[in-house]
């Protein structure tokens, strides 16, 4: 997902500094487990104490599957840990009431459909949530055949599209998927978490002040 954040916080922070921090055992432990275990949240938590320390302004953290450990993080860190799904899930409640979530692994899917219904219980808001998960998707492009991965994803939103007024992808990395979609396959607006956290980003960061985002 670098590629993807380098090119909109290029676009929407430009002349601001952004870090990259990686940890790819992260995702496998969630994997392994269904859930977001305690260590691994711990080790979550480390790391953005790291950027912390290491001078960020702000941090996001890139994985939805791991909401619940930003937010008890970001009780430990200076600068403000945010979540790469809120912005996405707050719009989605002020689009519609019926709200489809769409995911490649059940991991993401429970931590986003709780975020979702957390943001319509603070407005007040009765929505009816359908969630879908994409068999096979993420199999297939953890193994690299992005093509199967792509259309797996995309019959799964055109069929969803015809019982909900707005449909959330609960992982970044299936943004692309609706990038590639025809025009007359989105009939419904279709949430994607990548630009609509980095937008949410760029309305907290001052332009007076030379800042650093920094995105794990």
């Amino acid at each position: 997902m670098i590629p993807v954040f380098k090119a909109l916080t290029t676009e929407l922070l430009p002349g601001h500094q952004v870090v990259n921090m990686v940890d790819e055992s992260l995702l496998c432990d969630i994997i392994r487990d269904g859930k977001c275990p305690p260590l691994t949240a711990k080790r979550l938590a480390n790391h953005v104490l790291s950027a912390d320390e290491a001078g960020a302004d702000f941090i996001l953290v890139t994985c939805s599957s791991m909401g619940r450990a930003v937010e008890a993080a970001s009780v430990l860190s200076t600068a403000p840990a945010l979540r790469v799904d809120q912005p996405m899930a707050s719009k989605a409640v002020s689009l519609g009431s019926k709200i489809g979530v769409v995911a490649t692994l059940p991991s993401t899917l429970a931590p986003t459909v709780e975020l979702i219904r957390r943001e319509a219980a603070m407005i007040g808001k009765d929505i009816t949530l359908t969630d879908r998960i994409v068999d096979g998707a993420f199999a297939a492009v953890i193994s690299g055949d992005g093509a199967t991965h792509d259309k797996l994803v995309g019959d799964a939103l055109r069929k969803l599209a015809k019982s909900v007024d707005v449909i959330v992808l609960a992982q970044a990395s299936m943004a692309r998927v609706v990038d590639a979609l025809p025009e007359q396959d989105k009939p419904k607006p279709i949430l994607s978490s990548p630009r609509l956290a980095i937008e949410h980003l760029a309305t907290l960061v001052r332009p007076d002040v030379d800042s650093k985002a920094g995105a794990l």
